[in-house]
């Protein structure tokens, strides 16, 4: 039944905690320009005036999972076997961590509206579902029944947690060349919940049955959720991202973004648990156990006290600072390295990443070599191919490329044993296309077309002056 260990596996994983692909940052891609709101998407003289997905998704997706249970799951989904020799069984202190998330560009829509500060006007609909659990091993083992339970009871070994939240994203996004060194970008999105849980088991116990073949479960905690009613926005939200760049005299760009920042306001059907059940998993030793499990575990998280009513929960937006710098290699300017040095730390949780990108590019073809580090101790090495021109962009990559083509060995490969305990499984994997359309973009003196106005500067240009330039243009009698 490798539906129901997956189902299991999720049930206690996937947040959308570092979703954003490292290897877009400094590319100029319209996928860049939604996540980095100051980054532009256009070049004036070259590019044309509207750039689009045209539907086509613009997608990134990630997970990983820590701890000794990685052997047993990937033995069990490729083999078709339990291996459960690197569990600890017994205490209830041997834990293992998943995230997971997967977000998507539906559309994304973006116009060069005036050469007046390179103002960018954007409109996007993105879909988001993430999540993280901790989970014990013996709650991996309970899936192969009796077997690797020596103890007829045991007390608080199936303590777990997870938590996950999909939604909907709809807004726009603004972006203005304030100065030569400084811009700034803006995006607002109006957020639809569509499915939130939040289970935490708190005390556990289980008493196995070997003559009766059944296992008497007792499970204790709080089991917070809501979904989607089939009215519109009946989950509200607000979603803000805050962009800034600047470059330095010496030819270093140095981002600032806060990413993703606001709430979700989940109505009055929403539910609260507190649940303190006892359930029978029957035939636990039978090839149904899998099956059995799982429908024993989730009814016990619904029975209880339930107490209705709204609550928020956190977008989990995050903050970034990054540093980049581009060296010609060539006198010919054809060969380009541009690496970027980012920090990354969760707004929500206690996550914090540091990645080094470095792209290599070629005319129109840039390959991107990625690594990060991360507060678990996780260490993570991916790449990016990239086509990009004035006028068009195609890219596709991973960022856990060693554990992405690992896994495709294990499915592959029946035969091919598990990692080593100590390390990590995961998968990524982002691709994304877009084109842009309409009249190039051309400054008065080179119009072929019509022309777009001026070079004077949009609103924040002119509010800037004001405040730090008040004398400019101005005449002065001595």
């Amino acid at each position: 039944m490798k539906k129901y260990l997956l189902i299991f596996c999720l049930l206690f994983a996937t947040s959308k905690i570092f979703a954003q692909a490292f290897t877009q940052y400094n590319t100029g891609t319209l996928y860049d320009s939604f996540e980095n709101p100051a980054q532009r998407s256009f070049i004036p003289d070259s590019s044309r005036q509207f750039a689009s997905n045209f539907l086509f998704p613009n997608i990134d997706g990630n997970f990983f999972l820590t701890g000794n249970g990685q052997q047993t799951l990937k033995s069990r989904y490729f083999n078709n076997m339990y291996n459960n020799s690197a569990l600890q069984i017994g205490n209830g202190t041997s834990f293992n961590h998943v995230h997971g998330n997967a977000d998507a560009y539906l559309l994304m829509l973006k116009m060069f509206t005036s050469l007046k500060g390179n103002q960018e006007i954007g409109f996007f609909i993105e879909s988001n579902a993430s999540g993280r659990g901790t989970f014990t091993d013996e709650s991996i083992a309970l899936l192969n029944g009796f077997s690797s339970f020596p103890a007829n009871s045991y007390i608080n070994v199936f303590n777990s947690s997870f938590q996950y939240q999909s939604d909907y994203q709809i807004g726009f996004s603004y972006r203005e060349q304030v100065t030569k060194q400084f811009s700034f970008g803006l995006r607002l999105a109006a957020v639809t919940g569509m499915s939130y849980e939040n289970i935490a088991i708190k005390q556990s116990s289980v008493v196995f049955d070997n003559e009766a073949n059944n296992a008497a479960l007792a499970l204790s905690g709080t089991n917070q959720k809501a979904g989607f009613s089939t009215l519109p926005f009946s989950n509200p939200g607000v979603g803000v991202s805050i962009g800034t760049e600047y470059k330095t005299q010496d030819g270093f760009v140095i981002q600032g973004n806060l990413k993703n920042m606001g709430f979700i306001h989940w109505n009055k059907n929403a539910e609260v648990y507190n649940f303190h059940n006892d359930t029978t998993i029957r035939d636990v030793s039978s090839g149904s156990r899998e099956n059995n499990v799982y429908h024993a575990i989730t009814k016990t998280f619904t029975k209880g006290t339930k107490v209705p009513g709204a609550f928020n929960t956190p977008l989990g937006g995050t903050a970034e600072l990054s540093v980049n710098k581009s060296f010609w290699i060539d006198d010919e300017h054809d060969f380009r390295y541009s690496p970027t040095l980012i920090a990354s730390k969760s707004l929500a949780y206690t996550d914090f990443v540091g990645a080094m990108v470095n792209p290599v590019s070629y005319r129109n073809f840039t390959l991107s070599l990625v690594t990060s580090y991360d507060d678990m101790h996780l260490f993570n090495f991916g790449a990016q191919f990239m086509v990009k021109s004035a006028n068009a962009e195609f890219f596709i990559g991973s960022e856990k490329l060693t554990q992405s083509t690992g896994l495709l060995f294990d499915k592959l490969n029946k035969n091919r044993q598990a990692g080593p305990n100590g390390s990590f499984s995961g998968g990524d994997f982002s691709i994304g296309f877009s084109l842009k359309f309409g009249n190039v973009i051309e400054h008065p003196m080179n119009a072929s077309v019509i022309p777009m106005g001026d070079d004077n500067k949009g609103f924040l240009g002119r509010t800037w002056d004001k405040i730090f330039n008040p004398h400019k243009g101005t005449i002065r009698n001595n």
